[in-house]
């Protein structure tokens, strides 16, 4: 990976010297079928054109490309013998013209990590499909290009193909003499290019909207997926959030969608949720439901699928300059994801979810020591990869959330609408965007943006009330702190425009809000003179509505109150924001785990919002696994077993909420009489009405027998047997890989650590069946195999892979002083290591070290 990063310097430079004019790519990919021919990769032909300027005459500079091998090199007429001047990742150009033609001649790998162009067969029907990912860097795995966002330039891309198969790309595209031939792009940046190839089951639709001029905008909408999952693929209501989300940017933007037609591609083994190449949004496949799931996942697509139409205008018509921009694009995105599903869908409740979930990711991410300021410090690709992180996306929408409620939703529309006219096709730094909100707003922005996105770190706010003799409020702060973590080079506190709610209850039961202030919070203390003579509060909510990004704490009373009546509690916005304050008091080992989960024991079954409900299933697991004192685990497994199964039968049938806690039970059985029950529903000896066991629930089931060893690797065969898909293969590869025996744990960590014969979607699965909760003391021995490891695998695979086992085979659950301190030994003797490896390593051992203050919290109850 060493060779293959580009610092910020080298581009800047770079973007100073040279102005691209154009590309045209010829990609022949009829070698993915049929048997590879002799040693190494599979590959294919890449033949680059690239028409360029330099404002130096006589410099030098050199494009990217991560191939095997290049065949010919041409620059201005003259050849060059590419062993001189390919490096393996760099092609060397010396002596440039004013004016430029670069042709090269590659064989390019196809790619088995989701990096390039992966190449995919089906299991179930033998046919190979293809599809490009390239962010942030890796269409020079393809082509010959300057991999950098802020040399753009239109493309034009040809591709041959096997006969059977449709091609796609950014462009428009027409078969003719058996080549796939594609529209010119508008000016774009190389890692939003792409090309989809294969036999997709491809859908149909279109686009129509007239403007008050009366101008006319027609987009052809397609979707495709795998045909083995075409049986399952709704793509009616994709395309119905489509349209929703297409009328909404344009009612808010004032800028018609500038890329032509609009393709979604779900493909399978996928690396991200989605990526926004105009006119050809790819997609994971497993936003394709094989089986029932509950509103949450609707939404949850819904929200990707505007999160990446918002990118068409931030990201794709205007893109940063460089990666510390990111957020640029990536929050604004997330932002615009809540903002348009509850403008424009039936999922109204998005900025619940979005309170719940988004906000959950960015807080954890801003307490790691890696964190860092939404405008980030980006000196290199390698760095550019680890940013796609929580401060960058759910910490810097909740900051626009801020900013929307600091200037005014229509001022800061206003500031896009005139942000994508001023520099459309254009690249962009900070300054830019906040010239024209200062421009719309009348506000100082750069003092909020000093604030906000350019400091580090979570606050704390917490409520002090004063009572008065009678029983009503003499006075009501607002305490703001900064968190422990927080960089001592960056301000600590920041201003805060907040909602302050008061909550009694009613003579009902029902735990209501009868007073709110808006206020801003400035400094370490702020009085909220408004709320002054109110009537005493059961519960104050500091942040109500969610205005702000922050940590709510409570005074002793709201506790207190929550303890006995969160069920109580009626607005399902007030009771997740109740819910996302209490776990983060779990994590920071200030509300001891057990208390955490006998709260969700006595009132998660009341929730009525299903992804609140889903959200807690998954922080109880993760607190019972990391967070519980060793002592108490057994007993608390066996408490939160007991009460998900009372859930699960007392549940409606066939609700959402029956569906989610099967799941959740499965997730937390142990005991015998628990995979007893499992294995009915398997089964059929036992029933619960209204439970449909489908596949993808059988293999939900099926982990924890797995990982418990209730059931052998015959079964899990037979299972395969029955659901002999994609989906099915890495589901059987999770659960061969957590079966509780040591040649097993051998085994996988060969797979995965010794070998590069997995493709990533096996490497994940492997990993995630690798370390089970159940077996710590099985995998005792991997802690110094991992750390004996991980800077051989770093420098030898893919940056993915090379994170997805950084990450993923991190011994946290031998959890215990001893780890930490082979963690510590580690990156004392490994001070010159990657700073990304070292940043994954800092960021894991951060976790240990929390769940240990966490489980020392939780023995002390």
């Amino acid at each position: 990976m060493p060779g293959e990063n580009l610092t910020r310097d080298e581009a800047r430079e770079r973007a100073a010297l040279l102005s691209v004019d154009g590309y045209e790519v010829s990609l022949d990919v009829r070698s993915a079928v049929g048997e590879a021919q002799g040693e190494g990769p599979r590959t294919f032909r890449s033949v680059t054109t690239i028409r360029f300027r330099c404002n130096e005459p006589g410099a030098s500079s050199f494009a990217d490309l991560i191939a095997p091998s290049v065949t010919a090199v041409c620059l201005n007429g003259r050849d060059l013998d590419p062993s001189e001047v390919f490096d393996g990742s760099r092609i060397a150009l010396e002596d440039l013209a004013a004016d430029n033609e670069l042709v090269v001649d590659a064989r390019c790998a196809y790619s088995r990590t989701g990096e390039g162009l992966h190449r995919f067969v089906d299991p179930e029907d033998g046919e190979v499909y293809l599809y490009t990912q390239y962010e942030p860097a890796d269409s020079r795995r393809v082509f010959a290009c300057f991999e950098q966002p802020d040399l753009k330039a239109p493309f034009r891309f040809e591709v041959r193909a096997p006969e059977e198969w449709t091609v796609w790309s950014n462009g428009a595209g027409e078969l003719a003499d058996g080549v796939w031939r594609f529209a010119e792009t508008k000016p774009i940046s190389t890692y939003i290019t792409c090309v989809v190839a294969g036999p997709y089951h491809y859908v149909t639709d279109s686009y129509q909207r007239v403007f008050e001029d009366g101008t006319r905008l027609e987009i052809p909408l397609g979707a495709m997926c795998r045909k083995g999952l075409a049986p399952h693929f709704d793509a009616d209501d994709v395309f119905l959030v489509t349209k929703q989300g297409l009328d909404f940017f344009h009612d808010h933007f004032d800028y018609p969608y500038p890329f032509g037609k609009y393709d979604q591609a779900f493909v399978p083994e996928y690396n991200l949720g989605a990526m926004e190449n105009p006119g050809m949004v790819t997609f994971r496949e497993e936003y394709i439901f094989r089986g029932k799931v509950t509103r949450a996942s609707y939404e949850g697509r819904a929200n990707t699928i505007l999160h990446e139409m918002a990118h068409m205008w931030f990201g794709d018509l205007v893109t940063m300059e460089w990666w510390d921009d990111l957020w640029l694009k990536e929050s604004f995105a997330d932002f615009m994801g809540a903002f348009a599903n509850v403008g424009a869908t039936r999922f109204k409740d998005a900025w619940i979810t979005f309170a719940n979930r988004r906000k959950a990711w960015a807080y954890r991410a801003d307490q790691l020591p890696s964190t860092h300021p939404i405008t980030a410090d980006i000196r290199d690709l390698e760095d550019a990869k680890l940013n796609f992180d929580g401060i960058t996306y759910a910490k810097g929408a909740s900051a626009l959330k801020q900013l929307v409620a600091y200037v005014g939703q229509d001022a800061f529309l206003e500031g896009a609408r005139r942000y994508f006219k001023r520099h459309a096709y254009g690249n962009t730094r900070l300054g830019d965007l906040l010239s024209v909100l200062e421009e719309t707003s009348g506000r100082d922005m750069a003092a909020w943006s000093r604030s906000w996105l350019q400091t580090a770190g979570v606050n704390s706010l917490t409520p002090q009330v004063l009572l008065s003799a009678e029983g009503r409020i003499d006075e009501l702060a607002v305490v703001q702190e900064a968190a422990a973590t927080t960089p001592a080079d960056h301000p600590q506190l920041r201003p805060h425009r907040v909602a302050v709610g008061l909550y009694r209850r009613t003579a009902e039961g029902a735990l209501e809000r009868y007073a709110r202030a808006e206020v801003d919070v400035e400094g370490p203390r702020t009085v909220v003179a408004e709320l002054a003579g109110a009537e005493a509060p059961e519960l104050v909510l500091v942040n109500d509505d969610d205005l702000t990004y922050c940590k709510t704490r409570f005074d002793a009373t709201s506790l207190a109150t929550l303890r006995e009546h969160l069920g109580a509690l009626t607005d399902p916005l007030a009771r997740a924001l109740c819910w996302s304050a209490l776990w983060n008091m779990t994590r920071d080992a200030l509300l001891p785990t057990r208390d955490f989960a006998a709260l969700v024991l006595r009132f998660a079954g009341r929730e009525s919002d299903i992804g609140v409900l889903q959200m807690l299933h998954a922080w109880t697991g993760a607190a019972l696994v990391h967070y519980a004192a060793p002592e108490w685990r057994e007993a608390g497994g066996r408490l939160l077993a007991e009460g998900a199964l009372r859930e699960l039968r007392d549940a409606a049938p066939g609700s959402e909420q029956q569906l989610a806690w099967a799941r959740f039970f499965a997730s937390v059985a142990a005991e015998e009489a628990d995979l007893a029950v499992l294995r009915g529903l398997l089964e059929g000896t036992e029933k619960i009405d209204g439970l449909e066991v489908d596949q993808e629930l059988r293999w939900t089931f099926l982990a924890p027998l797995s990982a418990h060893g209730a059931v052998d690797g015959s079964v899990l065969a037979a299972e395969l047997a029955r659901d002999d898909t994609a989906s099915g293969k890495r589901h059987q590869v999770r659960c061969l890989a957590s079966r509780p025996s040591d040649v097993v744990k051998a085994q996988a960590w060969a797979q995965v650590v010794e070998s590069d014969k997995l493709s990533n979607a096996l490497v994940e699965a492997t990993i995630a069946g690798f370390a089970q909760p159940s077996q710590r003391e099985l995998l005792a021995p991997y802690t110094e195999k991992y750390f004996a490891a991980i800077e051989r695998v770093w420098a030898e695979r893919s940056i993915q892979i090379g994170m997805d086992v950084v990450r993923g085979l991190f011994p946290s659950l031998r959890d215990s002083q001893d780890t930490l301190d082979a963690t510590d030994a580690w990156l004392s003797a490994h001070e010159d290591a990657a700073p990304a490896l070292r940043r994954l390593v800092l960021e894991a051992r951060d976790d240990l070290a929390r769940a240990l203050r966490a489980q020392a919290c939780d023995g002390a109850a």
